[in-house]
């Protein structure tokens, strides 16, 4: 394809953008702006499109990615980094309230809780609390992965209800 006719094609295809860059935007400006880096790199790297080849989906793409490199770039320009020890404060929009739910609970009265419940159950629902796979208990209680998956899930029933009393 010609210089000529990628440059005709790309005036075609541009108005079908106009859509896709204001779904992407929702603000009008911006999707002018984004068409017009989509266009711009679509000229500077024409050698690297291939006749033949859908060149309303190579547009999108290269608008998609445009978009995405931009939005990650504005990102990274509103985040801010501080050192302090109340880190995970910086970018959240609401207020923060401390609770007090994990000093009432306390690792004692679920210990307590989970030495009332079957061994059975509470084998396997410690072993995946510790960090093992589904299949790896299976393997070492030699039980079914669907076995190890129900105790599991009758342990946490079970270990709640003993707390929430």
């Amino acid at each position: 394809m010609t210089a000529l006719e990628f440059n005709y094609a790309l005036s075609n295809n541009s108005k079908t953008l106009r859509p896709f860059a204001l779904k992407l935007t929702r603000n009008y400006d911006d999707a002018n702006d984004l068409i017009q880096d989509t266009l711009m790199k679509a000229f500077v790297n024409r050698e690297k499109f291939e006749d033949g080849t859908n060149l309303a989906a190579w547009l999108y793409t290269i608008m998609r990615n445009t978009f995405i490199t931009g939005y990650q770039k504005m990102v990274k320009r509103n985040t801010v980094f501080d050192h302090t020890d109340h880190q995970h404060y910086i970018n959240s929009d609401g207020n923060a309230v401390e609770n007090e739910a994990l000093g009432n609970l306390s690792m004692e009265e679920i210990n307590k809780a989970l030495s009332n419940i079957d061994q059975v159950h509470s084998v396997p629902f410690k072993m995946y609390f510790e960090g093992y796979k589904y299949h790896e208990i299976a393997e070492h209680l030699e039980i079914p992965i669907g076995t190890v998956k129900n105790r599991i899930h009758i342990a946490r029933k079970e270990l709640k209800d003993r707390l929430t009393r």
